[in-house]
């Protein structure tokens, strides 16, 4: 745990200067390293954004918990993102018309830690995930959701799994 606070640390001053990632053409991992890959850690950056305080935290924690699901080999990667766009559905909106969207724009990197830094995969991400209706839109965790989606997205573009089987337990469009 302190490992992934130094790394959100880490991330939370990069994003203070620029973009974590390199950008470029998506890129997908080897065949043989998609099978062997461990994610070990979450470094985030974006540009400004608009998010509670502990939206780092939340993201990383969620992300990782999807990755431990579909990366399961033992080859040590690091993800590192940085978040385009974050879009979450106001409260009293989802209130006044009984739903509304989550969405969230990344670009993730797989890189090695091992080789300064090479990066082994590239995935532009995009997801929107429903609020929930009237009770999840006003109770539920909009960045745990949103960044749950994230997480199962790039288990399928990377790793070509979907950690979770598809019903009310996975927002992962069908």
């Amino acid at each position: 745990m302190k490992h992934l606070l130094a790394v959100l640390a880490l991330g939370a001053s990069a994003a203070a200067c620029a973009p974590v990632v390199q950008g470029g053409a998506p890129l997908a991992l080897p065949p043989g390293l998609a099978e062997t890959a461990h994610v070990t850690s979450v470094v985030l950056s974006s540009e400004w954004l608009r998010a509670e305080g502990d939206f780092a935290e939340t993201f990383s924690e969620e992300v990782m918990e999807e990755l431990e699901t579909c990366a399961y080999g033992t080859y040590p990667v690091q993800l590192r993102v940085h978040v385009e766009d974050l879009e979450r559905a106001g409260r009293l909106s989802v209130l006044l018309r009984g739903d509304g969207v989550h969405r969230l724009r990344a670009v993730a990197e797989m890189v090695d830690p091992a080789r300064e830094g090479q990066i082994l995969g590239r995935y532009p991400i995009e997801v929107t995930v429903g609020a929930g209706g009237r009770v999840g839109g006003l109770a539920g965790d909009r960045q745990m959701v949103v960044s749950e989606a994230f997480g199962r997205a790039l288990c399928d573009a990377a790793f070509a799994r979907n950690p979770r089987r598809y019903g009310p337990h996975n927002a992962t469009p069908g």
